[in-house]
């Protein structure tokens, strides 16, 4: 997929501050960070909704994320996981990540 930026980022043809790389799946800061803290878990396969991910691999993605949630001192306040859905819901990769996000108060509704 060489026109998905995180295609590009993971065969390392784009640039990104990784903060986790393995075998199945990266973590990346945001580049528009929306919190103090904003990483994103993408899956290394070109999955391009939650729709075409297994079960398996969202477990994984959402342990990574509370890992790295961890890791960065915001799982003691609390920190908000997300995975937008198509266009509507804000998707604007088509590929399947989760918005790990702390640092700051968030209210609910979104918005």
């Amino acid at each position: 997929m060489t026109s998905c930026i995180f295609c590009r980022i993971i065969e390392g043809k784009a640039p990104a501050k990784f903060i986790h790389d393995d075998d199945e799946m990266v973590a990346i800061h945001d580049a528009h960070p929306q919190a103090p803290i904003h990483i994103l878990v993408i899956p290394k396969k070109h999955v391009p909704t939650i729709e075409d991910a297994s079960p398996e691999l969202l477990g994984r993605l959402l342990a990574l994320g509370a890992e790295i949630a961890r890791q960065t001192g915001i799982s003691k306040k609390g920190y908000r996981t997300v995975i937008n859905c198509r266009e509507y819901a804000g998707q604007s990769v088509d590929h399947l990540h989760v918005h790990v996000m702390g640092g700051r108060w968030f209210s609910w509704p979104p918005g």
